[in-house]
């Protein structure tokens, strides 16, 4: 009985050391002065007067509205983009599979998906299979793992229809603004500034579509910038966290509306890409180029960093928010520095007169020159190509 009461007293000590360090970690994390500036508190953010003010908690509902993301996006993809695509005549291209062979797999999946020549020999000897079959083997399990046209176009089109849409309605909720056409107004009365609806929606949809692509992208198409996408989507999604947190609210629906104004026209780009309509996907992509550079590159930091790096200090001395929004900002910038080179590159193949391709993309590997190909749809050999995938007809490429 003593020792029965020993152990409860030392798992109620336990419990209760646990939950004062939680407690702790909780007041250093809400602490004023990381979030506020000085001689200001949460009490004078708190909803009176019919004024309602942005709090932590209303964040919890972006994750569920991320759910439904993935479960919009799935019948989206399902019951729009696939008839789409069927219209546009894209089809799921027959690849040949690569036999099973325990050996080379184990290769593959452990030590890498393209053998030097002296792992080949070593893999020829092992497996029984000759030099040029081991190759065969990797090219056929490599083009495996890539995914299909129809997988890209329908992720391309979900996103372009996405970010159109997000795009509209962010300029209709900052378009009436005052700070859009004058951003030292951002800081007017800052941070006692009370949220709109307009606000609170557009803020939840956009980081609930962020946290969605999060939860996707070991799904979605891998494309050689797959760390950068990844870290884009984190910043992304602290970025907007933090801006809600700390009343941010005017600068960051200046910034998300001004990133969707070019991705929109990115994913289109692609989509016609896909569709094989060589002239239409160029000229977007020329369009685009110079949208995103424009926005990228010129208005975000010479007029949004600006805002938020020097108007701030007029009102109030630097603290915690202020150094790390405008780091988070300044790591999205330096993204955006490394995809302008990207799209720069394409930019010259395309006035050099070489076709647009995705830089980001690998293309897809083919064994022709051994006598094998792939079994695309029903008259797919005879068509012209485009971009590496075939046009659609002569009357479709009159109208780009």
């Amino acid at each position: 009985m003593h020792s029965t009461k020993q152990k409860l007293g030392v798992g109620a000590f336990r419990v209760s050391t646990t939950a004062g360090m939680l407690q702790t970690l909780y007041d250093y994390f809400w602490w004023e002065r990381l979030w506020l500036p000085v001689n200001l508190t949460w009490a004078d953010l708190e909803d009176r007067d019919g004024r309602v003010y942005a709090k932590a908690s209303d964040l919890c509902i972006t994750l569920p509205l991320a759910l439904l993301f993935l479960i919009v996006r799935y019948f989206f993809e399902l019951y729009v983009a696939t008839p789409l695509a069927a219209l546009l005549n894209i089809k799921e291209k027959t690849r040949l599979r690569a036999t099973p062979n325990p050996t080379l797999e184990h290769f593959y999946l452990t030590s890498g998906k393209q053998p030097k020549q002296a792992e080949v020999e070593l893999l020829s000897r092992k497996s029984g299979l000759s030099g040029r079959q081991v190759e065969r083997w990797f090219r056929r399990r490599r083009n495996q793992d890539r995914p299909s046209l129809l997988k890209k176009f329908r992720e391309a089109s979900w996103r372009f229809t996405f970010y159109l849409i997000a795009f509209i309605a962010g300029m209709a909720v900052i378009v009436d603004k005052p700070w859009f056409y004058d951003l030292k107004k951002v800081w007017e009365g800052y941070p006692i500034q009370s949220t709109i609806p307009s606000q609170y929606w557009y803020y939840m949809i956009e980081l609930s579509f962020y946290w969605s692509l999060l939860f996707s992208i070991a799904s979605d198409v891998k494309r050689k910038d797959f760390k950068e996408q990844v870290i884009h989507h984190v910043a992304t999604i602290i970025l907007i966290s933090f801006s809600w947190f700390a009343n941010y609210i005017r600068a960051g629906t200046l910034i998300m509306a001004l990133h969707d104004s070019s991705d929109y026209l990115l994913e289109s780009a692609k989509m016609f890409n896909y569709a094989g309509w060589k002239n239409t996907c160029n000229n977007i992509f020329i369009v685009f180029a110079i949208v995103f550079i424009i926005t990228r590159l010129v208005i975000l930091p010479f007029w949004i960093l600006h805002c938020t790096v020097v108007y701030p200090l007029e009102l109030y001395p630097a603290f915690f928010g202020y150094y790390f929004f405008n780091s988070m900002m300044g790591v999205l910038q330096l993204l955006h520095i490394f995809w302008a080179c990207l799209i720069l590159r394409m930019a010259h193949k395309f006035i050099t007169g070489k076709l647009v391709e995705d830089e980001r993309s690998d293309p897809e590997e083919t064994e022709s020159s051994e006598g094998e190909e792939a079994v695309a749809g029903v008259g797919a050999k005879s068509r012209p190509l485009a971009n590496g995938h075939p046009v659609l007809s002569n009357n479709h490429r009159k109208k780009d």
